[in-house]
């Protein structure tokens, strides 16, 4: 056995050695560099022309911790963290739950909340820029058929952002839905039939089967909701541009409105430092404590 295993470490080690070398390249190229980059700019007072020459060590961080539209960034962020793992993650598993079997119906009822998710973000943003609008709009229209007169939405400051939320749980609530029916088809139905025939009600066979078989696809979406939603930027630019008074901005997008557009590059980079810091942080310390067995 330990002379046909060194074929098959040295096996391994060409393998390696072939393909190593190319993911190495691109991580450095597209990952590593542009992290670096950043970390690099966000110690100067930078445009973006030239070479950057005025150091200014941290004040960028300093500046942008004592923002307060970045706070609301931070908070809008939260915001949509909590939606999604409140209420937008409840709803596409009981959608699933209903969905998941082979009944007539079902696969139609999955390409239409499935659909929100392939349409793309700008198309989606400027779609509900429509349906809020203050003088064509649905919500509006609503308004004023019950005499409250038309509603601008998106130019309130304590509403505003309650939309985006809304296009948030209706643009991704079908690929999390569509996570855990992929999950639910790949539970044993033997199990189930077992525990009917011991007599487990639909509520103990859903705790005690249901749930724990499909903790880690649970796991996983919890995953993509969180990170997405730090990450969250497309939307915003169609629908709001961050506005009224930057009181819908994301992390992502006041980077993008407050850095690149305003030509204060080492700002911006300071800001993208301090989303990737957020980003890696939960990243790693949620794949070491909740998703080290999955």
């Amino acid at each position: 056995m330990g002379v046909g295993s060194q074929p098959l470490r040295r096996s391994g080690f060409v393998t390696a050695l072939i393909l190593l070398p190319p993911a190495l390249v691109v991580f450095t190229l597209f990952v590593a560099l542009p992290v670096g980059e950043a970390a690099w700019y966000s110690v100067f007072n930078w445009d973006g022309f030239g070479i950057p020459t005025r150091w200014i060590g941290v004040t960028n961080y300093v500046q942008l911790l004592g923002n307060s539209s970045f706070h609301r960034a931070l908070i809008n962020n939260l915001l949509i963290i909590v939606m999604s793992l409140g209420l937008q993650l409840p709803l596409a598993l009981a959608m699933a739950l209903l969905l998941s079997g082979r009944r007539i119906g079902t696969v139609t009822f999955r390409l239409i909340f499935f659909l929100p998710y392939i349409l793309a973000e700008v198309a989606a943003g400027l779609i509900w820029r429509f349906m809020f609008d203050g003088n064509y709009g649905l919500v509006s229209g609503v308004s004023q058929f019950f005499g409250w007169g038309p509603y601008f939405l998106l130019t309130d400051t304590h509403w505003a952002f309650a939309g985006v939320l809304l296009v948030v749980l209706w643009k991704y609530f079908g690929f999390h839905m569509m996570l855990y029916i992929a999950g639910l088809q790949g539970i044993d139905r033997d199990l189930y039939e077992a525990a009917e025939i011991d007599g487990a009600t639909a509520g103990q066979r859903f705790r005690f089967i249901t749930l724990p078989m499909l903790a880690p696809m649970i796991r996983l979406s919890i995953f993509f909701a969180v990170v997405g939603s730090l990450q969250f930027f497309d939307v915003i630019v169609p629908l709001t541009g961050g506005g009224p008074l930057n009181s819908t901005n994301t992390m992502v997008s006041f980077l993008y409105y407050f850095g690149i557009t305003r030509m204060r590059v080492g700002f911006g980079s300071a800001v993208g430092v301090v989303l990737f810091v957020i980003c890696i942080g939960f990243a790693f310390g949620y794949r070491r404590w909740l998703m080290r067995n999955d």
